[in-house]
């Protein structure tokens, strides 16, 4: 049985009450850069932090008494894992989770902290669902799958009908895709009630096998996955999924970790929303221009999650700001005597720039004998000021070597 617009309203009606009502938010600082009515649906704020609560509800609540006395398991990248651990203890049903063994430690804590008994197990999301069906059989588990699912997909497609509901007008709609459960039912409840809506799927280049499962007419996988946004890290879409994207779905376009990266901060920066890499992927297509618009159209994305690790927030926003020129790093050579330093640090100071870090090397930098090399990393205003620090230093008769960044090898 395909997923029909039906299936999603009643779909709603099952998780009514039980979902948080999401808002649809404008982003006025994108929207004016880009000449359109931009708007995202934060999902980042639905219970368990992403919206799998969504599907995994309605999912568990249709099985039969005697599939719940089982106890249900699922393998999960992390966000699906928090659905079904809500949605198990919210019907009194024991679950088991199997995620990758580097599944973010936040999406693993917030897990068990929901009452769900998590087994670490292989580096990708297909190894989590080999063990999960591996469990399943020996322990007579009832599985509930992260996206193949009718049922699932019909709950994920109820924010499609929120969407439309916010935005009658929503000219283009860009969604995530992992393994295609949010886009095949937002797809179905989109196209069925607004079928001029062009639909957008953005996967990861590290992880994007939708386009090469197209081109085949059937799911195919890629050989790794391997990129930030680990909640659409899935190497092959579903056998029910990929048929709802060719039929419904207008392009599938893929972003890099870096265009991932800035979605992430220009949420977090603008919106005052945290937002995990699978949720800004949308974002990050947008900004990277990846997603046909005509000016004044009315453009949506989803961010279908929040359940970033602290620490992995923390060095995209710093890694963004160095790109956008806040931070400067900068090599320069002085006198090797007392008072030198500190009239460098005194340019930078009158420059209206902030020292973040300050090292000397001598030796390892074969700095001339008598001079010592300083490396700055300086925060500043943007790039045209940065520009100013640096020609002030060169004014005063410093020779300053502006080191690039990004220039790693593959």
């Amino acid at each position: 049985m395909a997923v029909r617009l039906e299936d999603i309203r009643a779909a709603r009606e099952v998780i009514r009450g039980i979902i948080a009502p999401t808002p649809t938010l404008p982003d006025p600082l994108a929207s004016e850069e880009l000449g359109v009515r931009l708007w995202v649906k934060a999902e980042s704020l639905q219970k368990s932090g992403s919206f799998k609560i969504r599907g995994a509800y309605h999912k568990i609540a249709a099985l039969t008494p005697e599939e719940k006395a089982r106890g249900v398991i699922a393998p999960s990248a992390g966000n699906h894992a928090q659905g079904v651990a809500l949605a198990a203890a919210m019907q009194g049903i024991r679950s088991v989770i199997v995620m990758p063994q580097h599944a973010p430690l936040t999406k693993i804590v917030a897990t068990r902290r929901l009452g769900a008994e998590v087994v670490l197990h292989g580096t990708s999301f297909d190894d989590a669902v080999a063990h999960a069906h591996e469990l399943q059989q020996q322990h007579g588990y009832t599985y509930v799958h992260a996206f193949n699912d009718e049922k699932i997909i019909a709950g994920q497609g109820t924010i499609g009908l929120e969407l439309l509901e916010a935005l009658p007008d929503l000219d283009v709609l860009v969604v995530p895709i992992g393994g295609g459960g949010l886009m095949g039912g937002i797809a179905v409840a989109v196209k069925s009630l607004r079928p001029q809506t062009r639909l957008v799927g953005v996967q990861a280049v590290g992880c994007a096998p939708v386009n090469l499962s197209l081109k085949a007419g059937e799911p195919v996988s890629v050989p790794v996955a391997q990129t930030i946004a680990d909640g659409i890290a899935v190497k092959r879409p579903g056998d029910l999924t990929l048929p709802l994207i060719q039929q419904y779905v207008d392009q599938v376009v893929e972003v890099t970790d870096d265009e991932i990266a800035r979605g992430i901060a220009h949420c977090a920066q603008n919106l005052k929303l945290v937002v995990e890499g699978a949720g800004a992927a949308g974002m990050g297509a947008i900004l990277a221009g990846k997603v046909p618009a005509q000016a004044g159209q009315t453009v949506a994305t989803v961010l279908c999650g929040g359940n970033i690790d602290g620490n992995l927030l923390s060095r995209v926003i710093e890694q963004v700001m160095v790109r956008q020129g806040r931070y400067l790093l900068l090599k320069l050579a002085v006198i090797d005597r007392p008072g030198a330093l500190a009239r460098v640090v005194d340019l930078v100071a009158g420059a209206g720039a902030n020292i973040i870090d300050i090292f000397h090397r001598r030796a390892l930098w074969l700095a001339p004998l008598g001079k010592v090399g300083v490396e700055l990393v300086l925060e500043v205003r943007d790039a045209a000021h940065g520009d100013e620090v640096v020609v002030g230093l060169e004014r005063a008769g410093y020779a300053v070597e502006r080191e690039n960044v990004g220039d790693w090898p593959d």
